[in-house]
């Protein structure tokens, strides 16, 4: 029997395959791998990492993935209102493994803007408990995306995308748990989205400037911004400034960079150079390879926001009006920033310093 899918048709549980592919549950072909019980499926809480890209069959290759899920079918179909297709890839899923109840479901895709994916989750009976809104923002990047799913009654997980789905590239799931989480009360609220591979918590945008024990942090643009590699490419900024800072630190997050060419910053036309990139765990499926030809070493781009910063030498600024510009490093593709910010620092009367004396 064919693994292959064609147009609606569903592979044979637990095998699970995306064109072209062969997911297999539990590690093993169904021929060999024998009847759970329900326990064993409940006691199973790895992640699952499904590779939704279309391949040829020529080039089929198997994975595997846990119990809990079922299988995964794609359905490529018409709209009623106009011949232009959309397709679905639909995850099957077990009851929730244990007591765990909600489940991160993160998209990985390339971010066109009339190919932007949804995510619908459903019960057994086709009712929809959650549906989010088109994911991405067009910016023409591969990037990714994550949804918390609340998984009591969930039979189905849909992602669901205009044209053929070749813009959808993987998910990986994982089961969420709760706890206590503490933070200072000085310190500004900040809402965590849980990431296995990633301890930096989305970087956040004040609305006004906050001083703070002698530093001042200012917002320069909290919106999302593409960048390219050329200066008219770049994204400029302009800040004013009442006295000379002892230092500056530069923070924003940056959107699918190549890790080993991150955004350029110059400030009053004096180049910094690249910026400093907070980078994920390497087992982070975010990382995309790339090989050209003629480049014998792999490069690597990461699909999704890292934090960069930069420190500006403060004799670089000067008081008044100053000029800040952030372009994509070298080689890049197009990518994107958000969330900008710079804070300066100055003399305060519980500043810690020294004077070293010459010797």
């Amino acid at each position: 029997m064919s693994l292959r899918i064609y147009a609606s048709a569903l592979c044979l549980l637990p095998v699970l395959c995306v064109q072209g592919q062969e997911v297999v549950v539990g590690g093993r072909k169904p021929s060999k791998v024998p009847a759970k019980t329900e326990t064993a499926k409940r006691q199973d809480t790895s992640s699952a990492w499904l590779d939704l890209r279309q391949t040829n069959v020529t080039n089929k290759k198997s994975q595997t993935a846990p119990a809990w899920v079922r299988g995964v079918e794609m359905l490529p179909r018409a709209t009623k209102k106009t011949s232009a297709t959309k397709t679905i890839f639909r995850v099957h899923l077990e009851a929730p493994p244990g007591e765990f109840q909600v489940l991160s479901f993160r998209l990985f895709f390339d971010d066109k803007s009339e190919r932007r994916p949804r995510v619908l989750a459903a019960d057994e009976t086709g009712q929809l408990v959650l549906q989010t809104p088109p994911l991405g923002l067009g910016l023409n990047v591969a990037t990714s995306e994550t949804i918390m799913i609340p998984t009591t009654g969930v039979s189905t997980v849909d992602v669901e995308v205009p044209g053929d789905g070749a813009t959808v590239r993987a998910a990986f799931l994982d089961w969420m748990k709760s706890s206590e989480v503490l933070r200072p009360i000085s310190g500004e609220q900040r809402y965590v989205l849980p990431d296995a591979f990633n301890p930096a918590a989305p970087l956040g945008a004040p609305v006004n400037d906050i001083a703070k024990f002698g530093t001042v942090t200012a917002t320069l643009a909290p919106e999302t911004i593409q960048i390219g590699t050329t200066v008219p490419q770049g994204a400029a900024f302009q800040f004013g400034i009442e006295s000379q800072p002892l230092a500056a630190l530069l923070t924003f997050e940056v959107g699918s960079p190549d890790i080993d060419s991150p955004p350029e910053v110059s400030v009053n036309g004096v180049s910094l150079g690249p910026v400093t990139l907070t980078l994920p765990e390497l087992a982070d499926p975010g990382y995309r390879g790339e090989m050209k030809a003629l480049v014998n070493q792999m490069r690597f781009q990461y699909t999704g926001w890292v934090r960069a910063q930069k420190l500006v030498p403060a004799s670089d600024l000067r008081v008044g009006t100053n000029d800040l510009l952030i372009i994509g490093g070298s080689g890049t593709a197009l990518s994107a920033i958000r969330a900008t910010q710079i804070q300066l620092k100055y003399l305060w009367e519980k500043l810690d310093y020294e004077l070293v004396p010459l010797r």
